[in-house]
Formats: structure tokens, C-alpha cells, sequence
């Protein structure tokens, strides 16, 4: 199991509700949430650092990139998929 540390975190009351009502463990969820927006932070900046390096991406890669993702019968273009 991994380390861990207690935080104290301030929510609003109303988010707290909402968490009570989807989980039972919300430290676990705030874990994973935080997991998820650190990775999507790293993905961001891997990103700009290959188009800095490589130029922007054409919109072939893109479209290759959506429909990896997304599965070739995507209804929605490259421009919609964030």
C-alpha cells in the first residue's frame, strides 16, 4: 500500500453532500480526482513540449488521435473531443 499523509481540505457544503451521496469513502475519491487531474496536467505539458520541439499537430494526427480514443464511428471532430 502506498504512503500516505492526513490532509485537512475545505469544501463547500454542497460538494460535500454530493460526494456522501456517491461514495462512501471520499478520501479515496478525492484520490483518484487528484490522480486524474495531475496525469491530465503531465499529458498537457508532454504535449506542448512535442508540438515545441515538432510543430503543431496536422489535422490528419489529430483525426488519428480521436479515433484511437474515441473509435473510428466517432460523431464528433477532433475540435469537440475535449
Amino acid at each position: 500500500m502506498a504512503d500516505t499523509t492526513r490532509i485537512t481540505v475545505t469544501l463547500p457544503t454542497e460538494q460535500v453532500a454530493e460526494l456522501r451521496k456517491l461514495t462512501d469513502n471520499v478520501s479515496g475519491y478525492v484520490a483518484e480526482a487528484v490522480a486524474r487531474q495531475l496525469r491530465h496536467r503531465l499529458l498537457g505539458a508532454d504535449l506542448l513540449r512535442h508540438q515545441e520541439e515538432h510543430g503543431s499537430f496536422t489535422e490528419e494526427e489529430l483525426a488519428e488521435a480521436h479515433s484511437r480514443i474515441f473509435g473510428a464511428t466517432g460523431a464528433e471532430g477532433p475540435a469537440n473531443a475535449a
